[in-house]
């Protein structure tokens, strides 16, 4: 499957690996439709674990697959996330971390 905006083409593959993939489980604290808390709070918690365990334990891998698959395809397209990323970085991030 392949897109494009003005500046970027965007192309997602099927492989294996998603023909087996696992979404997100229930979260009893984000029981509506509106996933958008729920990926933020798991976006949270995988900092917050990566900042203080490293990135290379298993929950992190767990995290980042939930938030992943609950946050909205738009935006990781308009860099949203990586938004996030960045003002955790500079200090400016408005979450508790």
């Amino acid at each position: 499957i392949s897109f494009s905006d003005s500046k970027y083409t965007y192309i997602i593959s099927l492989t294996e690996e998603t023909k087996n993939y696992v979404t997100a489980p229930f979260e009893a604290r984000f029981p509506n439709t509106n996933q958008a808390q729920n990926c933020f709070q798991n976006h949270l918690d995988l900092t917050r674990l990566c900042q203080t365990k490293g990135q290379d334990v298993a929950p992190s891998e767990w995290y980042q697959r939930v938030y992943k698959s609950l946050c909205p395809l738009s935006w990781f397209l308009s860099l949203h996330l990586a938004k996030w990323d960045d003002q955790i970085e500079a200090g400016s991030f408005p979450g508790k971390i």
